[in-house]
């Protein structure tokens, strides 16, 4: 076996080990805490991702592919991890459904904003993060989602290798009258951070907050999931999933 082809399955084993780990460990969590350990209580948002100019060669076409103004509707959901009150800090969680890529094309489409809750769409999971090296793979906790820098910490698998994703506020807050703007960057693991498009979020009218994220079954257009990354996350999630079903 060719030393390229065996580093995944070196990378993986130990990730399973791991994967097992965090589903015995979300397993007692949910005698607790149903349908879910943790994000127990969130708030739904709906918006839409808008590309920006510039250079875009990360290797994943979700990132690379559209025009400068494209737009697709997101549907979103911000959450505190742990669910403590107002005030404390927490771990938050924004997780996003856009449009997968049979729906690439059809932006002026009225249906899409529908659609944006299909199973089909992909999903995106941010959690409040730092931004450099090495809190860039670390959670933060935060008192206010706007404060906090929001990464995906598990790379996705491009066609140049792993992408990092970034979300930041540059204005507004969840809450305020005009909107909540954030920038979405895109790094290596171990690069800087590079701009390419805006979401812009408000809070939904429909608030009931059955959505189900699942970044690694759901991946973006254009990208994969690392065996590891599968191995690791898969276990608990699915887990999970089956409770709430």
């Amino acid at each position: 076996m060719h030393a390229s082809a065996s580093r995944p399955v070196a990378a993986a084993a130990p990730a399973a080990v791991a994967g097992r780990i965090l589903r015995s460990v979300f397993a007692g969590m949910l005698v607790l805490r149903r349908p879910r350990p943790i994000h127990a209580r969130g708030e739904l948002f709906d918006g839409a991702v808008r590309w920006l100019r510039g250079p875009r060669d990360t290797g994943l076409g979700w990132v690379d592919d559209p025009e400068p103004g494209f737009s697709v509707p997101v549907r979103a959901r911000l959450s505190r991890s742990l669910g403590l009150p107002d005030g404390l800090p927490d771990v938050w969680g924004l997780a996003l459904r856009v449009p997968g890529s049979d729906a690439g094309g059809a932006q002026d489409d009225p249906d899409l904003r529908a659609r944006a809750a299909d199973a089909d769409d992909a999903h995106i999971e941010f959690a409040s993060t730092g931004a450099g090296m090495p809190l860039r793979f670390a959670l933060v906790p935060h008192r206010r989602p706007e404060r906090a820098r929001l990464g995906i910490l598990l790379p996705y698998r491009g066609s140049r290798g792993p992408v990092l994703l970034l979300a930041r506020t540059i204005a507004g807050d969840p809450h305020h009258r005009l909107g909540w703007r954030l920038l979405l960057s895109t790094a290596s693991p171990l690069g800087r951070w590079r701009a390419f498009a805006e979401l812009e979020l408000r809070p939904s009218p429909d608030q009931d907050d059955a959505l189900r994220f699942d970044a690694g079954r759901h991946p973006l257009p254009g990208s994969d999931v690392y065996p590891w990354v599968r191995a690791l996350r898969q276990p608990a999630y699915d887990r999970v999933q089956r409770a709430g079903a």
